[in-house]
């Protein structure tokens, strides 16, 4: 018997866009210049390697958003414990969304996530930096 989703991604995402900030990618060039903004890239490291990333944006996946947010947990990251403001991004706009309402409903603020996320930002003129992974030997 197939499963029954009762609240589908375009409900999540629907409620995460009505409850948080959204900045276009002109905003979030503007803003990444600022010392008080933290860039949070929430994409696999494959497509970061692919793609390339946002100068000095942080790396976090989204599976592990919540534990490194949380400082009780045993892999809170300090960088989410400073007093700034978090912009999140993904590839399109979409993993973004939840992400930053997760972090909101958390309790970290102020939060915003980029629309159109990284392609976005890209083709709207934003630095883009090549990464590659390091490969163990």
């Amino acid at each position: 018997m197939p499963q029954t989703i009762h609240r589908g991604i375009k409900a999540m995402l629907d409620e995460a866009n009505a409850e948080i900030e959204t900045m276009t990618a002109a905003e979030a060039i503007a803003a990444a210049k600022n010392d008080d903004v933290v860039i949070v890239d929430i994409r696999d490291p494959r497509e970061i390697e692919r793609d390339g990333r946002i100068p000095d944006a942080f790396s976090c996946t989204r599976g592990m958003l919540e534990f490194w947010i949380d400082p009780q947990s045993p892999y809170a990251k300090p960088v989410f414990q400073q007093d700034k403001k978090f912009v999140f991004h993904c590839a399109g706009g979409l993993r973004s969304a939840l992400a930053a309402k997760t972090a909101k409903d958390m309790g970290l603020k102020p939060v915003a996530h980029l629309s159109g996320g990284f392609a976005a930002w890209r083709d709207a003129g934003g630095p883009v930096e090549k990464f590659e992974l390091k490969k163990k030997s």
